[in-house]
C-alpha cells in the first residue's frame, strides 16, 4: 500500500496568528523592566525569531543595553508567562481549519515542523484543539537541529510516517524556504506571515495570500513537479 502524502506546516505565521499573544508576553516583560512597549509593526519578523530576538528588539527600540545575563533572566521570564497566555488572541488564519480538513479528507497525512519550542507548540495547538490533526508536532528543540537545517524536516517526515519524495511544507519564512530546499521538498508560501521580505522575494515554489488557494498550489505544484 503506498505511503500517504504529507503536508508539513510551519506554524507561528502559517498555521497560527500568534502575535497578539507573542507581542503582549513581550510587553509584559519589557514593563516590568521600565521600557516601553513594542508594536505588532516594530516586532516585524521577529514575531517568528523567537523570545530572545524580541526581548532584544525591545531593548534596541528603547536603545537600552542588554547583557547576556539578563537576556537570559527575562528570557526564563517570558516562557512560563507566554505559556499560560499562548492562546488568548492566538487563532488560525481564516481557512486554515477547512483547508486542514480537504487535505485529510484527501488521504494526506499533516505534520507540524516549527522552531517553537515542541511543549509550547503542543500546548498552543491542543488549547486550540489541533493537536489530533497532525501525525506529528516537532519543535525546535525535538531534535539536535533545527530549521533550516534539512535534518528537522527530514524528522519530521519520519516521525509522521512520511517520504521525503511525496511531502509539501507550507511555510511563511526564508526559514521555511531555505529548509525546504535543504530537504529537496518542495514548498508553498503563505504571504500573511512574519516575513522579513516579501515572500516572493525567497523563491518559493507557489506563493498563496489565503488558505482557500493552498489546495489549488499544491495539486498544481505536485503535477508540475510529477
Amino acid at each position: 500500500m503506498p505511503t500517504p502524502p504529507l503536508l508539513v506546516l510551519d506554524l507561528d505565521g502559517t498555521l497560527v496568528d500568534t502575535a497578539d499573544d507573542l507581542l503582549a508576553t513581550l510587553n509584559t516583560v519589557l514593563a516590568d523592566e521600565g521600557l516601553p512597549p513594542v508594536t505588532r509593526a516594530q516586532a516585524g519578523h521577529l514575531l517568528g525569531a523567537g523570545a530572545r530576538a524580541m526581548i532584544q528588539r525591545g531593548f534596541a527600540l528603547a536603545d537600552r543595553p542588554l547583557d547576556e545575563a539578563t537576556l537570559d533572566r527575562l528570557f526564563d521570564v517570558y516562557i512560563p508567562l507566554y505559556a499560560a497566555n499562548i492562546a488568548v488572541h492566538s487563532r488560525p488564519y481564516p481557512g486554515a481549519i477547512a483547508a486542514l480538513d480537504r487535505f485529510a479528507a484527501e488521504g494526506w497525512r499533516l505534520a507540524v515542523c516549527t522552531n517553537k519550542p515542541e511543549t509550547l507548540s503542543r500546548r498552543l495547538l491542543g488549547e486550540l484543539d489541533l493537536v489530533d490533526r497532525f501525525a506529528a508536532i516537532c519543535g525546535g528543540d525535538t531534535f539536535p537541529v533545527r530549521k533550516p537545517d534539512a535534518t528537522h524536516l527530514f524528522g519530521t517526515i519520519a516521525r509522521a510516517g512520511g517520504e521525503a519524495a511525496t511531502t509539501v511544507m507550507v511555510g511563511d519564512s526564508h526559514t521555511d524556504i531555505a529548509t525546504a530546499r535543504n530537504a529537496g521538498v518542495p514548498v508553498v508560501a503563505v504571504d500573511f506571515g512574519y516575513s522579513d521580505r516579501p515572500i516572493a522575494e525567497y523563491a518559493p515554489d507557489r506563493v498563496i495570500g489565503h488558505f482557500e488557494a493552498l489546495a489549488a498550489a499544491v495539486a498544481d505544484l505536485r503535477r508540475t513537479i510529477g
